[in-house]
Order: C-alpha cells, then sequence, then structure tokens
C-alpha cells in the first residue's frame, strides 16, 4: 500500500465575485441599472479571482499537517476540494483511503430529526453502514456528553451543541484521513483538549489529519508539519514552529515607527536551549534576545520587559535596570544587545512577551513593542489558572493518616 495519504498537485480554484442572475426577475434590474451606467468595468473590477493558486503538498498516512493564515487566504476551500465538495478549476487532487471531514458546523444535520437520528443519518453520509453506526453508537454519545440532550431536535441546539454532536461522529468515522476546520473554535475548552486528544488517537492509527485552525497553540500542540497560505498562494511550508514564527513575523511582527523616535527595539528573539522555539513546556527556561538602535544620542536607558496573558493581563514585569544591571546610552548609529533569562512557570496556554525603552528619571518611554512574540506553553497536568506551582499529590492508607494524626498534623475529611 502507498504511504501517500493526500497530494495537490498544481491546484486551482476560481471563483466569481458579485451576483450570478439565474432568474428573469434578477436579471431584469441588473441589466437596467447598466443603461445608466457611465462607463464599462474597468479592468481592476474584474469579477473572477482566484481563491487557490498553484497549490502542491504531499502528505502521508499518519501525519498532521496543520493548515494556518488570515481569513480569506484559501484554507477552506483546499479543505473542500480535500472533501470533495468542490473541484479544482486547474489541477489534480488525490485522496487514498476513507475520508472524514468536518467543514462545517452544521452540515450533515437535519434540524427537525433529534441528535440520535443525526448521527444515523450523518454517520451514513460520511460511509458508515447501520451496523456500524449502532455498534459505536453509546461511544459517539458519551463523547459529544449531550446525552440529557440527544433524543431533542437538533435545531434546539446552541451552536457549541452542534460542534460537538459533528465532531463526535466525524471522530468515530475511524476515518484515514480526518479534515477538520476551525468549527473546533465554538466548543468550550475542555471540550476543544478532547477533541485534540481524540485527533492524538486518530494519528497514532495510523490516519492523516488535516487540520485548519487559528487556534495557534493548537496547531503547534497537534501538528509537527504546518502550510502557511496568503491570498490563496502557498506562502510557507516546514516545521510548524517555523511556519507560525513565519505568519506572525508576517501579520504582527511589522512595526511602523516615527521618523523623530531617537532610539527603537529592532531586534526580538525568543529561543529555548537548541536556538529555536515558539512552543514550550511549563517550567522550561527560554531566553529573550533584544538589539536597540540608537538614531540620536540618548542616555540612561532601560529595557522594560513583560508577559501578557490572553486577558492582556500583566503577569511578569521587570526591566535591566530593576535587575540590577544599570541604565545604559547610546551615540547615533550604535547598537546594545542583551539577553533575558526566563523560566515559564506558567500554566498551559498563550501568552505575549512585550518590550519597552524606557528612561526612568525623566520617565519617558521612547518605544513599545507590544506584543513582540508570541509563545505557547503546554503542560501534561491540569493545572489552571496563571502560575504553575508544580502540585504533587500523596494518598496516604489509613495506618498512615493515624500516624500523621499522632504527629500533630490535622487531616479533613
Amino acid at each position: 500500500m502507498s504511504d501517500l495519504a493526500v497530494r495537490l498537485d498544481h491546484v486551482y480554484k476560481k471563483f466569481r465575485k458579485g451576483e450570478i442572475y439565474d432568474s428573469l426577475r434578477d436579471l431584469l434590474p441588473a441589466l437596467t441599472g447598466r443603461l445608466f451606467r457611465q462607463s464599462e468595468l474597468s479592468a481592476t473590477d474584474k469579477r473572477e479571482f482566484w481563491a487557490l493558486q498553484d497549490i502542491s503538498f504531499e502528505a502521508k498516512r499518519g501525519e498532521a499537517i496543520g493548515i494556518i493564515g488570515h481569513n480569506g487566504a484559501g484554507k477552506s476551500t483546499m479543505l473542500k476540494i480535500l472533501s470533495r465538495i468542490m473541484k479544482p478549476t486547474k489541477g489534480h487532487m488525490e485522496v487514498n483511503g476513507r475520508l472524514s471531514a468536518l467543514i462545517e458546523v452544521t452540515a450533515g444535520f437535519h434540524p427537525d430529526l433529534t441528535g440520535r437520528e443525526n448521527i444515523y443519518l450523518n454517520g451514513t453520509i460520511l460511509g458508515m453502514s447501520r451496523r456500524e453506526i449502532a455498534t459505536k453508537l453509546p461511544e459517539i454519545i458519551a463523547f459529544s456528553g449531550l446525552e440529557e440532550f440527544i433524543d431533542t431536535p437538533v435545531k434546539r441546539y446552541s451552536s457549541g451543541m452542534f460542534a460537538r454532536l459533528g465532531f463526535s461522529v466525524a471522530a468515530h468515522v475511524d476515518p484515514e484521513v480526518l479534515v477538520v476546520d476551525e468549527v473546533l473554535s465554538v466548543g468550550d475548552y475542555l471540550f476543544q483538549q478532547k477533541c485534540i486528544a481524540r485527533m492524538k488517537g486518530v494519528i497514532h492509527s495510523g490516519a492523516t489529519v488535516l487540520f485548519v485552525s487559528h487556534n495557534l497553540r493548537a496547531v503547534a500542540e497537534l501538528c509537527p508539519r504546518a502550510l502557511l497560505l496568503d491570498h490563496g498562494k502557498l506562502a510557507g511550508s516546514g516545521p510548524t514552529n517555523q511556519v507560525i514564527r513565519q505568519y506572525l513575523d508576517g501579520s504582527c511582527g511589522q512595526r511602523t515607527l516615527p521618523a523623530n523616535v531617537p532610539v527603537y527595539i529592532s531586534t526580538v528573539r525568543i529561543r529555548d536551549q537548541n536556538g529555536e522555539g515558539i512552543t514550550f513546556d511549563s517550567g522550561q527556561t527560554i531566553w529573550i534576545d533584544v538589539e536597540v538602535m540608537a538614531r540620536r544620542p540618548t542616555q540612561k536607558l532601560a529595557i522594560v520587559f513583560w508577559i501578557l496573558d490572553d486577558s492582556q493581563v500583566d503577569i511578569c514585569d521587570t526591566s535591566t535596570e530593576r535587575l540590577g544591571m544599570g541604565s545604559f546610552s547610546l551615540d547615533a548609529g550604535e547598537c546594545f544587545t542583551c539577553t533575558f533569562e526566563v523560566q515559564l512557570n506558567l500554566v498551559q496556554g498563550t501568552f505575549y512577551p512585550s518590550l519597552a525603552l524606557h528612561r526612568y528619571d525623566i520617565q519617558t518611554t521612547y518605544d513599545s513593542w507590544s506584543p513582540a512574540a508570541t509563545i505557547y506553553v503546554r503542560s501534561d497536568a491540569d493545572v489552571r489558572g496563571i502560575a504553575n506551582c508544580f502540585p504533587k499529590i500523596t494518598a496516604h492508607e489509613k495506618a498512615e493518616a493515624a500516624a500523621l494524626r499522632g504527629a500533630g498534623l490535622r487531616i479533613c475529611g
């Protein structure tokens, strides 16, 4: 059997902007409007546009590939082509094996049918036999967590409940290729973690996963390799950390500084002991390299460093001066570099290292870069909040508990 699961070979997809007149009622007003136009559409107003342009990549069996990019980059279009919902305008697409797709939250559901009935309907659409669905029905319902509402018509479901049921069916098809779009973003945090664990199980079973998401932490956690789409073109491909960094540098890493700023932060680099990284383990040490450039002579400078969480709460704040290095001064054209060493005693989540150039004696900030980078912290332990104190638990036998009481330790319960 071939090791190749998915292949796109120079795939293009063209759409037409604007209205398509498929009835006389729509066509007549459009023709009337054209009579009063002063000029025809210019060359820049062409209605046709390419949603995908010359996309080529391969995915092997058991491989997880993340697909990232800005809204409108072509991610969902590519998945719909892979799922055979659309046909490419040009190029060739190949999928070897049983494919299960979760593209739209409500796709494959009938609003008047119950959750149970829709499991049979959706499972059949995805290629499962009735016997296979009946065998897996208890597992699908349990995974969705909708036992209480499984016999309720799905038109009364919330978007999150739709996502739970849809993913539960798609993930139990035993697919050889699983295609998942952004729909998991509507689920709650615990269910998203459950889905990621399930996708890892699908990958370990030898299936291929193509995962589109704006949740870059989930992409980094699940997918060793990633693709970056930009305006329908393949802008990057490779290890996920490198592709995410390329995406972030392109979308939020560029800054426009006012011409009158005398000194500015020119470079920020986050790295681990191997000199790279964007995803780190809780408790791991990282280094933040900072470069400062001066346009004009500037005195008594300090570099302020802080970390924000997803809620923009400042969870750590220090500076070169507060860490005992003292201030520094630069002449025009001079450069200053330093490195912050930080231990990430943080819970699992997304965090944003930020920097500023500040002069304390006159309380002046010359430059601020927030966020200067995005990092993802992962942890095997389910510890929540902000700080990870690495808690451990020890269960005592009754004899040990009695001995502890005798030693003066109060035990509740």
